[in-house]
């Protein structure tokens, strides 16, 4: 990896928040003693923004590549056409089209290494669609553009992690999609994450059931019996200290999270509605499992904040954070060449120690 972490920023949908947060992050001049920061967008638009946020202590240099960045500096590189239009609060074609140019740009530089990771701005699902992007959201885009297997939508704050097993789908379609090889499959995706992301050696998962109550041993669904269960000996047999299958209401109520590293859902709203009621403000959106790395803001495009100087920059700046953070532990993991799936062994048996059974043992 370059002396200089380069952090590419793209602008996301220019209606929204998205130029409000980056700018606010920005304005922290510490920011540029750990990275260099590219933002792949409109040095029009940016400056727009400032003006409607009153905002005059943020310079950004013009730039036509990465290449020509350097240290203790904020960068811009104009990726749209200069009759582009802000219209806050609106979700138009344009503004959809000028987020996928930005887009497009940036990962380009990623997958050339001229920046070492991508913090993407919040888009519009609806208006960036277009024969280039005929996806769901960045998640996907990215996971066809890097030619990734599977890839995992791993939301991140101080408080906890959670990934999921299935992204953006229809509630109708759960039930066919969650097989035990998905399953395994993300469960080795998050354990090599944590360790060679987050540097967790030895990481402990908690794998959510799919139905109330986890089943109720059958009595509310067979999945956990047939499909959850089997896959998570499976990834114990690979190393992989999983535990559960846990019914959902119950593991985060209670917090049991706490006693793991990572928790994996088996879809959208069962990891991310207790994720956000906990870390709305400050959690972050990492991709798991892609050969780059690519870190957003957990909210999306706030169109009813838009140009009010009301939006917290707190996810963007954690988004930022971590992308930095991802980038030096992957150089070290890389540099340790550790072995990504460490079993962890009790102190008597040389078994698998749950957290149940950690706690039982503190208690006696």
């Amino acid at each position: 990896m370059k002396d200089i972490i380069k952090i590419g920023i793209s602008q996301g949908d220019i209606n929204g928040i998205s130029y409000e947060v980056i700018i606010k992050t920005l304005m922290d001049t510490r920011i540029c003693e750990i990275c260099t920061p590219i933002i792949f967008g409109s040095p029009k638009v940016a400056s727009y923004h400032k003006k409607a946020l009153n905002i005059e202590n943020l310079s950004l240099t013009g730039i036509s590549s990465p290449n020509e960045a350097r240290k203790n500096k904020s960068y811009i590189i104009n990726c749209v056409d200069e009759n582009v239009r802000v219209e806050l609060g609106k979700a138009t074609e344009s503004a959809g089209i000028d987020s996928f140019k930005a887009l497009k740009a940036a990962t380009d530089s990623l997958e050339s290494g001229k920046i070492d990771a991508l913090v993407t701005g919040p888009i519009n699902k609806q208006n960036i669609q277009h024969s280039e992007f005929n996806y769901s959201g960045h998640t996907e885009y990215l996971q066809a553009r890097f030619r990734a297997d599977e890839v995992m939508m791993l939301m991140v704050s101080e408080l906890l992690k959670v990934g999921l097993v299935t992204g953006h789908v229809p509630i109708s379609e759960l039930s066919s999609m969650i097989t035990i090889e998905l399953i395994v499959e993300k469960l080795k995706i998050l354990a090599r994450s944590l360790l060679m992301d987050f540097g967790i050696r030895n990481p402990r998962i908690a794998v959510l059931g799919l139905n109330p109550h986890a089943g109720d041993d059958g009595l509310l669904g067979s999945e956990e019996q047939k499909i959850i269960t089997p896959a998570i000996k499976q990834a114990k047999d690979l190393g992989i200290s999983a535990f559960g299958p846990y019914a959902a209401d119950g593991f985060f109520g209670a917090g049991r999270f706490s006693r793991f590293d990572a928790v994996l859902a088996m879809y959208h709203d069962q990891g991310l509605a207790p994720f956000k009621s906990l870390s709305m403000e400050s959690g972050v959106n990492f991709t798991a499992g892609l050969p780059v790395i690519r870190t957003s803001p957990a909210h999306g495009t706030a169109y009813e904040l838009a140009g009010k100087n009301e939006a917290s920059a707190d996810s963007f700046r954690n988004a930022l954070y971590l992308a930095i953070d991802v980038a030096r532990n992957r150089k070290l993991f890389k540099e340790m060449s550790a072995d990504p799936l460490v079993t962890r062994k009790t102190r008597t048996g040389g078994k698998d120690e749950s957290p149940e059974d950690m706690e039982s043992a503190s208690r006696s």
